[in-house]
């Protein structure tokens, strides 16, 4: 059996999406927290939530737990839910932020420590990186997200709001 580490875990995870954004996965998006390989491969996976009413949960850990049974080098796997450790937007990878664009979500600030209104006024376009952008309402489809619109290029889009 060939010993297997926690990168090549989160290797194998980078290939798990989240079900609300496709284009990122669960370790650029930081919801991955904790790996732990021991001599026998048996692996613990600790996942941590972006909220706590997040519908995703037992999704994401179902999803966790069939990408790793794939890998025929493991031994028994176990996925957990915490919420010892608090996600915050920071954990957003840099190629999380960049996945986050590409499907048209503004990418959070690094997180100033506070929310007001001012943090998402100032929101650039996600399609035509103008600052010549509007809060429409705080509140978009999900707690996570604001809606804004682009006096540029006319478009509407959502902003992922920076969570500490």
């Amino acid at each position: 059996m060939k010993s297997v580490t926690s990168d090549d875990i989160r290797n194998f995870l980078k290939e798990v999406k989240d079900p609300e954004i496709p284009p990122i996965s669960i370790v650029d998006l930081g919801i991955v927290t904790g790996i732990q390989v021991d001599d026998e491969n048996n692996v613990d996976v600790t996942l941590t939530p972006t909220f706590a009413g997040c519908p995703a949960l037992k999704i994401m850990e179902d999803m966790v737990k069939e990408r790793l049974e794939k890998e025929s080098d493991l031994g028994e796997i176990t996925v957990k839910t915490t919420f010892e450790t608090t996600w915050t937007t920071d954990l957003i990878t840099e190629e999380g932020r960049k996945a986050l664009l590409k499907h048209g979500l503004a990418p959070p600030k690094q997180n100033p420590g506070y929310l007001e209104l001012d943090v998402l006024s100032d929101t650039p376009c996600p399609y035509c990186d103008s600052r010549n952008t509007e809060l429409k309402s705080p509140f978009g489809p999900t707690l996570c997200r604001s809606l804004h619109y682009c006096n540029n290029c006319k478009q509407a889009f959502e902003g992922f709001k920076p969570v500490g």
